[in-house]
């Protein structure tokens, strides 16, 4: 057996393409000060979960399938008579990656699931929140190869938020670009 540890793909990438690239535009004095990408968070509202219960349990199975890491329920935090909704209940499901699993997850979503969107062109580069994260909106869980189309009996959406070091909104643009999201109008 070897001894050897497995390093993901964009993992290797990101040390020896990505940090010299961005020393390089902004100028860093050690690699250190290099934006990363330090987790990537899914996040799935579920419609109808109030009134039934196993769509949510079907949303954490599916989420587990995507990442390879088990997703946990997420639970209303207060009471809102207008949609019969009680505190604690749940209506939705997350997951967090981190590490080899994160880069694992967005090599799949670069180079996997992003080109079987439908009449895909890029996706926008105006989603950052101002402090170096992007959230990025996928309309149909189907797009991802692990999702059994058949046994899908209601297409969701869900949000990935990709969490990062950087301190600008150029910087974390700059550092996803580099390993390999495929944002619109790029001008080379």
């Amino acid at each position: 057996m070897s001894t050897e540890k497995y390093t993901p793909r964009l993992a290797t990438k990101y040390s020896k393409e990505v940090v010299p690239a961005l020393m390089k535009k902004f100028s860093y004095k050690t690699v250190m000060q290099a934006p990363k990408l330090t987790k990537i968070c899914l996040n799935r509202g579920v419609n109808g979960a109030v009134a039934d219960k196993k769509l949510i349990d079907v949303a954490i199975e599916e989420l587990s399938s995507i990442t390879g890491q088990k997703a946990v329920a997420t639970n209303s935090k207060k009471d809102i008579s207008n949609f019969k909704l009680r505190k604690n209940i749940p209506i939705g499901a997350r997951v967090t990656l981190r590490g080899v699993k994160m880069y694992e997850f967005l090599d799949r979503l670069v180079s996997v699931s992003l080109p079987r969107v439908r009449d895909f062109k890029g996706i926008n580069d105006k989603a950052f929140d101002g402090r170096g994260n992007y959230t990025l909106g996928v309309t149909e869980q189907i797009i991802f190869p692990e999702i059994d189309i058949d046994k899908v009996n209601k297409i969701t959406g869900m949000d990935i938020t990709f969490v990062t070091t950087a301190n600008t909104n150029e910087e974390a643009f700059e550092l996803l670009k580099e390993l390999g999201m495929p944002f619109k109008n790029i001008k080379k």
